[in-house]
């Protein structure tokens, strides 16, 4: 099968012809359909995040078609269309597993990270991590609900019931979450790259009632935060934009270095407080629950072979939503 392989972090990524992969004890062997392309990626390729499995399939954010299930497989069937998100594997042993937190499972494993993942023809995936998929998406706007989504459903909920909620980086989990949050009856604050016009007038098209740079102070008090962009120096800059008592989220799995900054911006009962991977009850909660909020996700479309290119428009902030790979028609 053709892939795009990455050999070690700072590498382009390559087209190689690899082995079809065999699914083992209840794993489902798919035909991919659509991938999303997700900064987390990126932290791979730039070598961010340590103990990447090289060389790698990248991709936690797959669409696909069950073609065979492995011993033992049994709750999907082939023909059904399944969603593959970033957790692909955990202990079930450990406390955290066992008291409803397996995200936080040390011994966790993540798709197109420690396993392969959807920057290919075909992948495998543990039948019992893969969500069904609503049909109100088609193949390439469902593939960014599986992290983008998914971490953002998770975010929100982290926020707690803030009603004025502000939202730094606009892009692809921003671009769901802000729909999600309009459905639940909460005011968007959205900041974007300082002088990205472009961002912020999508992110009133989304139904932020206010956008701005992320330099700039909102016009009132926010109740809460959720930074996405992996920038260490807006956690000072959200902490001075939320009440007392207000809440700054961090969604993203790495962020660069957090600036010093005085105690009396956190003072007053604020809370920074991070997020980390998903759950399957996210999964669950959060397909079925986006359709009926009228989530409709924003994608540009890259063939499998373009994506380079689609990483570095992801880079650069020029994607309008989220950037999602598709196998080329000829895929065997």
């Amino acid at each position: 099968m053709r892939a795009m392989l990455l050999d070690a972090p700072g590498r382009a990524l390559r087209p190689a012809e690899i082995p079809r992969p065999i699914p083992g004890a209840g794993q489902l062997l798919l035909r991919v359909r659509a991938c999303g392309v997700c900064r987390t990626d990126l932290h791979v390729v730039d070598g961010e995040l340590p103990d990447a499995a090289f060389p790698l399939v990248l991709g936690h954010e797959i669409v696909g078609t069950v073609v065979a299930a492995g011993p033992g497989a049994s709750r999907h069937r082939p023909g059904d269309r399944v969603g593959v998100p970033w957790l692909a594997w955990t202990c079930g042993e450990c406390r955290y597993c066992r008291g409803g937190q397996e995200n936080l499972c040390a011994h966790a494993r993540f798709t197109g990270y420690h396993v392969p993942g959807g920057y290919a023809d075909f992948t495998v995936a543990d039948e019992r991590f893969c969500f069904p998929l609503p049909d109100d998406f088609d193949d390439a706007a469902a593939a960014p609900l599986l992290c983008a989504g998914l971490i953002g459903w998770r975010a929100l909920a982290a926020a707690g019931d803030a009603q004025r909620l502000g939202l730094y980086g606009f892009g692809a989990a921003a671009h769901i979450v802000a729909q999600m949050a309009r459905h639940q009856g909460r005011r968007v604050f959205a900041f974007t790259k300082p002088g990205d016009a472009a961002g912020q007038a999508f992110a009133r098209e989304l139904g932020a009632e206010w956008a701005g740079g992320s330099d700039a102070p909102p016009p009132e008090e926010l109740d809460a935060a959720i930074i996405f962009a992996p920038v260490g120096s807006l956690i000072p800059a959200a902490l001075r934009a939320v009440a007392r008592g207000g809440t700054v989220v961090c969604a993203g799995i790495h962020m660069s270095e957090i600036p010093a900054m005085p105690y009396s911006i956190l003072w007053g009962e604020r809370v920074v407080r991070s997020v980390a991977n998903l759950t399957r009850r996210d999964g669950e909660e959060f397909l079925r629950i986006a359709p009926d909020a009228g989530v409709r996700s924003a994608v540009e479309r890259f063939p499998l072979s373009a994506a380079n290119e689609a990483l570095a428009r992801l880079r650069a902030g020029t994607l309008r939503g989220a950037a999602v790979l598709v196998p080329e028609p000829e895929a065997a």
